[in-house]
């Protein structure tokens, strides 16, 4: 699989059904050869001053499934109290 092709897929949180964004980048151990996370957001469009895009890493182990359209990640967000 192509990064281009992972850039083209949304990503949505299991846990809350959440469209998180696409991925932006690609962590690679250059040692292992492995992916180790994706960056979500950031660099897949342009940003201005005004609209910017945070950035957060999606480990590889926390990624459930690479479907067609979708990666389904596994990122539990504590209810806030």
């Amino acid at each position: 699989m192509r990064i281009s092709e992972l850039q083209a897929k949304d990503i949505v949180n299991m846990h809350t059904g959440k469209r998180l964004g696409h991925v932006g980048d690609v962590d690679i151990n250059v040692d292992t050869g492995y992916v180790e996370a994706i960056v979500v957001g950031g660099s897949t469009k342009m940003m201005t001053f005004f609209n910017k895009e945070s950035e957060f890493i999606v480990p590889w182990t926390h990624i459930v499934k690479i479907g067609s359209d979708v990666i389904l990640v596994n990122l539990y967000e504590p209810d806030p109290e």
